[in-house]
Parts: C-alpha cells; structure tokens; sequence
C-alpha cells in the first residue's frame, strides 16, 4: 500500500482517538479539554514527516478540517473544542495553518521544516496558556486579550527545547543562536496575536524561519 494511503489512514486513527479521550479529559473542565485537543492535535506532524511525500495526500485532512472545523464554529458542533465566539476562529486557523505547511513542506520536498512550527504552535501556546493561569505573575492587556509574564516565559523555554533539536537535525550552523531567536520572535507573535490568530502566525512564521536558516 502507499505509504501516502497509510499515512491518512493512521492520521485519521490518531485524530479520532484524540476526539474521543478529549471527551475524559472534559470532566476536569471543557478549557483542559481544549487545550488536550491543542497539544495533542500538533502531533500530528510527525505523522506527516514519518508518511507523506505528496502535496495531494498531506492536503487532504488539513483542508477537510478547515470546513469541519468552520461549520463547527459556526453551529458549536464539537464542544470540547470550541471556545466562544468572541474568542476567534483558532481552531480553523489551527487547521489552515496545517494546510500552509502541507503544501508548503511537501513543495520543498522536506516536512521536518515544519515540525518546529507545529510543535512550538501546540506545546508552546498550549502550556503558555495552561502555565499563565495557574502561575500568578504580571498581567497585561493586548488588544483586548490577556498575556502572563508566565505564560511568554512557558512559551520561550518550549520553543527553545523544542526548536534546538530540529535545528540540530538539521545541521544549521549556529544553531543555538538563531533557535534563540527563532524563539523570541514566536513568543512575540504569541503575545501579540489575538482571537486565536497566533495558530496562523506562531506555525508558519517559525517554519519560515527554520527554512531560512536551514539554506
């Protein structure tokens, strides 16, 4: 079988485990559940480096999402996923922001670009936002949404754990000094994103970043 066919059948095995156990995790709060859904959905892009080779094949589940996940917001479909309505579209962002790298990474023929940007997309601004609010720390008001000093702190220290390596495997040279950067300018983009846009930004602006330095 192509392996492109078995990496959507595993991608899809994956995403539904994650809907159906995100439905446990909603007894502790349907924010914990949201944010389960975050982390975990971010994962899904090593499923992309470890199956897919083709732009056609990688497209497809990032692009189904972007209508399941708008029709969602639209009518409240998936609960344990949705935030109100004034907080944006992130979770549709979330998905175009896959779909961008899809093509993209396929396009240069090298998806481990991406997986810096997913990553830091998921873990990053989902501790970021998880550790903001149970640490206290200095709060600041950002076009109308909430930022911790904890919560930038959390999501510089992930990126960097998460970037370094990928900048490693990919033998950049002076990797080190431009993960750090890599790493302010996403934290900044999560500071200063709102209504859920930093799941566009944070993803592709990082990836972006990773292809440069990699050349």
């Amino acid at each position: 079988m192509n392996k492109n066919i078995i990496g959507v059948i595993v991608s899809i095995i994956y995403i539904g485990i994650i809907l159906l156990t995100s439905k446990l995790v909603e007894k502790k709060g349907e924010e914990a559940s949201r944010k389960y859904i975050h982390i975990m959905l971010s994962n899904y892009w090593i499923i992309v480096v470890m199956f897919f080779d083709s732009i056609l094949y990688a497209s497809i589940l990032p692009a189904v999402f972007v209508v399941i996940n708008s029709i969602s917001y639209k009518f409240n479909l998936i609960k344990s996923m949705e935030r109100e309505k004034n907080d944006g579209l992130g979770t549709v962002y979330y998905a175009i922001s896959l779909l961008i790298l899809s093509i993209f990474t396929m396009y240069i023929k090298n998806p481990i670009i991406g997986l810096s940007g997913v990553l830091v997309m998921g873990y990053g601004d989902g501790f970021a936002a998880i550790l903001g609010k149970k640490i206290k720390s200095k709060e600041f008001k950002v076009f109308g949404s909430t930022k911790t000093v904890a919560g930038s702190i959390t999501m510089l220290i992930i990126s960097l754990i998460i970037i370094i390596p990928v900048f490693m495997y990919l033998k950049i040279d002076m990797f080190v000094l431009k993960a750090i950067i890599t790493a302010i300018v996403a934290t900044i983009l999560e500071f200063v994103s709102i209504k859920g846009l930093d799941n566009i930004t944070v993803p592709v602006v990082v990836s972006v970043l990773t292809y440069i330095f990699s050349l």
